[in-house]
C-alpha cells in the first residue's frame, strides 16, 4: 500500500471515531429551545421515558435520548425531570357563538386548560369567521379555530333565535335550490367542514353532500330526522355529533318508528323546530333504547367503521343536563372564574331552574355513555368534544371532564387522549401537522407536573402550554383567563 492510501485510511479512521466520539452531542441553534429529560406521551407511540424536546420557531425539530449532550446556552435549556409531554388538546365541539358576550374570553380559558385546537361546529358565518381570522393573526395567543359555518338547516329550523336556548346558530332551507346557494356561500367562506343538521329533508342532504364532496369537505352532523342511519351513512356522512338519533336506527321497531316520524315531519300544527323536534324525541326516544336489536347495532357498527365516521359523544353534556350537576356548589364555585356579565347571567338561570333529576334523560346519558364503550370496542373511531358553552359547561374545563367521562365509557387513558389529540386533526386533514410529538410536527404542546397515564385527571395539571413554540407558564395563563 503506497504512503497515499495508507493516509487515506488513516484520515477516515479518525473521523469515523470522531463522529461515534460525538454522536451523543448535538449544537442547539440560536433559535430553538430544549425541553430537557421530560417523559412524552405520543398518542401513537405511546409513553417514552426521559427525552430531549427541540423546538425551533414553531416546530418540533428532534426528539432525542437524555443521553445526548446538548450544547446550548442555559436560556435554551428547560429541564423538565420527572414532567409529561402531551400534545396540545382539542376540544372538537364547541360553539363560540352561543353566547356572545362569553366568546371573547374563551380561546384564553382554552388555553389555560392545555387546548390549543377547536372546532367550531355551528355558528353564524360572519361571528365564527372572525374568531378564525382572530387565531390567525395571533396564534400564539389563541387556539387553532376550525369552523363549519351555520348549522346546514331544513325548515322549521331548529336553532332559529327563537329563544336563549336556540340562539341563531343555523341557516333554514327549503328546498335544494336553498341549499346550493346557502351551501356554497358558506364554502365560500374558507369553512373548514360542514356540518348537517336535523330538519334537513332526504334530497336537500343529499345536494349538501354532493357540493362538500365537490368542494372536498368532511360533512359532519346529525342524522337528518327524516332519514335513517344507514342511508346518510352511506350517502357520504363522515361523522356524528352526540349519537343523535343513532338509537332510532338501530331499535327492533325502527320502521314503525320512522313511518311515525315522517309524519310528524309533516307537522300540521305549524310547530317550531325545536317544539317539533322536542316532540319527536319525547314520543320516540325512550321506545328506542327499551327496544335496541343487536343485530341491528351490529350492522350499524360495522357501517361505522367500513366508512370511517367519526364520532363526537359530548357524554359529559347529557350527565350534566340529567344529574343537573350545574346545580351543584362546586359547579357554582366554578363559575365566579368567568367573565362578570356571564356569571351573573348563568347563576341567576341556573338557580331559577329545579333540581328534579329528569329520568328519562338520566337514562339517556347512560345508555349512551355504555354505547360509546360498545361502539369503542368496534373501532368505531372517537373525537372528544364537549359543545360548550351550551349547559352552562365552562370552556376548558369541561374537555378534562369528558375525558374522565370517556374513561369511565372504557376507553384506556391514552385512547382518551388519542381522543383529544391526533384524531380530530385527522378528521380534519391535518394528521401530519399536529396532534403528535413527532419532528416536523406544530410545537402546540401541554407541560404536566404529573402522568395522565395513572390517572386521567392529571390532564388538568399544567405546568405550562406550548403554542406554536411559545412556552407559556400556567400562572400566566390563568392571570389572563381568570381576570376578573
Amino acid at each position: 500500500m503506497n504512503s497515499y492510501k495508507i493516509l487515506k485510511n488513516c484520515v477516515f479512521v479518525l473521523l469515523f471515531y470522531n463522529v461515534i466520539g460525538c454522536s451523543n452531542q448535538l449544537k442547539i441553534e440560536q433559535d430553538s429551545y430544549v425541553i430537557k429529560n421530560i417523559s412524552i406521551i405520543d398518542p401513537i407511540d405511546g409513553f417514552q421515558s426521559n427525552k430531549h424536546v427541540v423546538i425551533t420557531d414553531d416546530l418540533i425539530t428532534k426528539v432525542l435520548d437524555n443521553n445526548t449532550e446538548l450544547l446550548a446556552n442555559q436560556n435554551q435549556i428547560i429541564d423538565a425531570s420527572s414532567k409529561f409531554l402531551i400534545p396540545g388538546l382539542w376540544d372538537a365541539h364547541i360553539h363560540f357563538s352561543f353566547d356572545k358576550s362569553l366568546a371573547p374570553s374563551m380561546p384564553a380559558f382554552f388555553l389555560a386548560h392545555g387546548i390549543t385546537s377547536v372546532r367550531d361546529t355551528g355558528g353564524p358565518i360572519d361571528f365564527v369567521v372572525k374568531m378564525k381570522n382572530l387565531s390567525l393573526m395571533d396564534p400564539t395567543n389563541n387556539p387553532n379555530v376550525y369552523i363549519a359555518g351555520p348549522l346546514i338547516d331544513g325548515t322549521p329550523n331548529i336553532y332559529n333565535n327563537s329563544s336563549p336556548s336556540f340562539p341563531l346558530l343555523s341557516i333554514e332551507n327549503n328546498d335544494t335550490i336553498e341549499i346550493e346557494s346557502n351551501v356554497l356561500g358558506i364554502v365560500d367562506k374558507d369553512v373548514d367542514f360542514l356540518k348537517a343538521y336535523e330538519m334537513l329533508k332526504e334530497n336537500q342532504f343529499l345536494a349538501l353532500m354532493g357540493i362538500a364532496k365537490k368542494r372536498n369537505l368532511n360533512v359532519t352532523g346529525h342524522i337528518p330526522l327524516s332519514m335513517t342511519l344507514f342511508t346518510a351513512i352511506n350517502s357520504g356522512l363522515n361523522g356524528m355529533e352526540h349519537l343523535r338519533n343513532f338509537e332510532l336506527s338501530i331499535a327492533s321497531n325502527s320502521e314503525k318508528l320512522f313511518k311515525e316520524r315522517i309524519q310528524l315531519l309533516e307537522n300540521p300544527n305549524n310547530l317550531p323546530g325545536s317544539t317539533l323536534r322536542s316532540l319527536i324525541h319525547s314520543k320516540q326516544r325512550m321506545r328506542a333504547i327499551d327496544s335496541i336489536d343487536i343485530n341491528k347495532f351490529e350492522e350499524a357498527a360495522n357501517l361505522l367503521v367500513s366508512k370511517n365516521v367519526w364520532q363526537t359523544p359530548t357524554l359529559f353534556l347529557y350527565r350534566n343536563f340529567s344529574q343537573k350537576i350545574f346545580k351543584n356548589p362546586s359547579f357554582i364555585l366554578e363559575l365566579n372564574k368567568l367573565p362578570n356579565q356571564v356569571k351573573q347571567k348563568w347563576i341567576k338561570e341556573i338557580t331559577e331552574t329545579d333540581t328534579i333529576v329528569d329520568k328519562n334523560g338520566l337514562r339517556y346519558s347512560k345508555w349512551l355513555e355504555s354505547m360509546v364503550g360498545k361502539l369503542h370496542k368496534k373501532n368505531v373511531p372517537f373525537m372528544a368534544g364537549t359543545d360548550t358553552p351550551i349547559g352552562y359547561l365552562i370552556p376548558g374545563r369541561s374537555l378534562h371532564i369528558e375525558l374522565e367521562v370517556l374513561v369511565e365509557s372504557g376507553f384506556s387513558n391514552l385512547e382518551a387522549i388519542k381522543a383529544a389529540t391526533i384524531n380530530p386533526a385527522t378528521f380534519l386533514g391535518l394528521e401530519d401537522k399536529v396532534g403528535r410529538i413527532k419532528i416536523g410536527h406544530t410545537a402546540d404542546l401541554v407541560i404536566l407536573n404529573s402522568n395522565p397515564l395513572d390517572k386521567i385527571t392529571n390532564t388538568q395539571d399544567i405546568s405550562a402550554v406550548i403554542k406554536k413554540g411559545r412556552l407559556l407558564p400556567k400562572k400566566s395563563l390563568d392571570s389572563i383567563a381568570y381576570k376578573n
